[in-house]
């Protein structure tokens, strides 16, 4: 057995597992939910290298107990703001993630949460379950069709280049999208470049797929709301942060905007009884974006060819710093 000890703070797909059991001595939390901090700092002391998630707060006290034997520490996530990073680097400590390997499956998401939203598809089910479905009715949960109907899409980078080239074949009438600078491969989906005003103004359905940054944070706020169309539809699959939830809720309350859906919300999870929880016209998945096998397994073996890269002195696929 190596003597590269590494600790997984989560159950995470086999694919990834055999990876690190083939070079390291591996030990697990064997639980799918968020691992105690007073659990992982019993094992900080130990370890050459950790594999972490998106809701491991791995902060100044967790990596100052992995002491100088601590090497590398890996999320299995694209994002990495949990992770101190700066401290990781004071202490020269490898810190990687799990780059690119969620983009379709986030863009299938989207669309997906789109056309739920927009056919109030979610109405429909719950009406068969309840037995409300009677005799055919005219003006019955009708929702919005995207043919000739014009999409904003707020960050173009790999998700959102997914998701235009996704809702194209609707028959959409125009791309819209704004970003921190113009991108040359918009023009493949026949995308326009334009301020964020003219977007939010002139688009039927807008969606998010930016990262949270200064700049973005609560960048869909009361004053955005009153810029949009009323039959607007907003989409959020970037982060929960760029959307002002309580502004959304008035929005959508007074007919300020048609309708929502979120995989992303701030906080995650949204607790049951916030009032958005509670609206018809309020869509919210419970951030399922990358729930796919294909991408789950993919970011397990990544996650563990990190570790194992570092282990062997080689720079990780997925290097942060």
């Amino acid at each position: 057995m190596s003597n590269f000890k590494v600790y997984v703070t989560r159950r995470i797909p086999e694919p990834g597992l055999k990876i690190l059991n083939d070079q390291c001595d591996v030990t697990s939390w064997e639980g799918d939910d968020a691992i105690p901090k007073e659990e992982l700092l019993k094992h900080m002391g130990d370890i050459d290298g950790l594999v972490c998630m998106l809701t491991d707060d791995i902060d100044k006290e967790v990596i100052a107990k992995g002491g100088s034997r601590l090497k590398v520490i890996t999320t299995m996530s694209v994002g990495y703001d949990h992770i101190d990073t700066e401290e990781c680097r004071k202490r020269k400590i490898v810190v990687a993630n799990t780059p690119n390997v969620s983009t379709d499956s986030v863009a299938e998401l989207t669309l997906s949460l789109l056309l739920l939203t927009a056919r109030r598809l979610v109405e429909g089910v719950d009406s068969v379950k309840n037995g409300e479905w009677g005799p055919w009715k005219p003006m019955w949960l009708c929702g919005v069709e995207l043919t000739d109907r014009t999409i904003g899409i707020l960050g173009l980078g790999r998700i959102g280049y997914g998701v235009a080239k996704r809702v194209k074949p609707f028959g959409v009438r125009r791309i819209l999208y704004h970003d921190v600078h113009e991108v040359s491969y918009a023009k493949e989906v026949d995308a326009e470049f334009t301020d964020f005003d003219t977007m939010v103004t002139e688009s039927d359905m807008v969606i998010i797929c930016c990262n949270l940054t200064a700049a973005t944070r609560h960048k869909f706020n009361k004053e955005t709301f009153k810029k949009m169309k009323k039959t607007a539809i907003l989409i959020n699959s970037g982060r929960g942060g760029v959307v002002q939830h309580d502004d959304l809720y008035e929005a959508l309350t007074s007919g300020e905007i048609y309708a929502a859906g979120l995989d992303v919300t701030e906080p995650e999870p949204l607790p049951h009884d916030h009032p958005l929880v509670g609206l018809q016209n309020c869509v919210i998945l419970p951030h399922m974006g990358s729930n796919t096998w294909d991408s789950r397994n993919h970011m397990a073996e990544i996650a563990a060819r990190n570790i194992v890269s570092v282990k062997n002195g080689e720079d990780p696929y997925g290097l942060v710093n």
